[in-house]
């Protein structure tokens, strides 16, 4: 006998509607769109982020993991941009044959980012596909008027910062892969879950206003991403691989491997902030870390040079071969 399932609107009602009732704007999931305006001294700023079963996450990773990467990847671009999270839409492509239980775990882990970030569903859509799992988030936030942190605000001179740790997740997924042997459990945890659940650094990205001069996340990689900036800033840059900041779970694994340590500053999905401030920033930048609790590390500086150029150093001050700098989906 088939078990009869929900439909389409069944499962928005069941599944979704609890998602948006804390947002008037959302009209219940009962209109073609959603309505709301944006304060006096704030604009919005728009992000779109998705991810593919077998590119972004692996088919048989939970579908809580799944919603708070989805959710958290594009949390982590209103961040660099210094806003402050409102409301999001959502598009699932599904497998005809999905089970409905996999929708319920997924809905349930927006639920849990929603009340982690105070984030609420605006709206959205749902379609099936032949294909594999497909999904995609527009997120929502509210900046100053006029005060977005832009990529392209680097000067010759300025330092080059990043929050937190990086290659977590590159290393992670090597060990998802069965490809790097972590014998350590706890090290072994804490590279899946950075995979699996990056931290968005909410309580940053807003504090960089008026500190930064240029910012961006790191999702495509240390290096490459450092080259993003640098080519919208029209300078180049050094990188000191001694001063970027490791997780001890990260070190451990590395283990002065250079092969593994050119992996943690190209293989991506750090979802930190990177940024670029002048040297007289350096005081109030140490004072926003520890409010925050989260390290910032100068790891470079910005310098004339061809736009887009980033120069690896190593410990003795000699540039790093690098196989490659980044991901690229092409």
């Amino acid at each position: 006998m088939t078990t009869p399932t929900l439909g389409e609107f069944g499962r928005i009602a069941r599944f979704f509607k609890p998602l948006a009732a804390g947002f008037p704007g959302a009209r219940g999931l009962r209109d073609d769109a959603a309505v709301f305006g944006v304060p006096d001294g704030r604009e919005l700023v728009v992000t779109t982020d998705a991810m593919v079963a077998g590119v972004h996450f692996f088919p048989d990773d939970a579908p809580a993991d799944i919603a708070a990467k989805l959710m958290r990847s594009n949390l982590s671009d209103l961040a660099a941009m210094g806003a402050e999270p409102l409301a999001y839409t959502l598009v699932t492509a599904l497998p005809r044959g999905l089970d409905e239980s996999w929708l319920e775990g997924f809905a349930a882990g927006l639920g849990e980012e929603q009340r982690q970030f105070g984030i609420a569903l605006a709206g959205g859509d749902s379609v099936s596909t032949s294909g594999p799992i497909t999904l995609s988030v527009t997120a929502f936030g509210l900046v100053p008027t006029g005060r977005a942190l832009p990529r392209w605000g680097g000067q010759p001179g300025d330092r080059v910062f990043v929050t937190g740790s990086i290659g977590d997740a590159a290393l992670g997924l090597e060990v998802a892969y069965g490809r790097l042997d972590i014998p350590a459990q706890d090290t072994r945890a804490h590279l899946l879950r950075r995979m699996r659940r990056p931290d968005p650094r909410m309580g940053v990205g807003p504090r960089l206003i008026g500190l930064a001069s240029g910012a961006m996340d790191v999702s495509d990689g240390l290096v490459a991403d450092l080259g993003h900036l640098c080519e919208e800033s029209g300078c180049a840059a050094l990188l000191h691989a001694d001063a970027v900041p490791l997780s001890e779970a990260a070190r451990g694994a590395i283990d002065g491997d250079p092969v593994r340590l050119a992996l943690a500053i190209t293989g991506g999905d750090d979802y930190e902030l990177l940024f670029t401030a002048p040297p007289s920033a350096s005081d109030a930048l140490a004072t926003l870390a520890a409010d925050c609790g989260v390290a910032i590390t100068e790891i470079g500086e910005l310098r004339p040079g061809t736009p887009g150029e980033v120069v690896v150093l190593d410990g003795a001050g000699a540039p790093l071969a690098l196989v490659r700098r980044g991901w690229d989906h092409f």
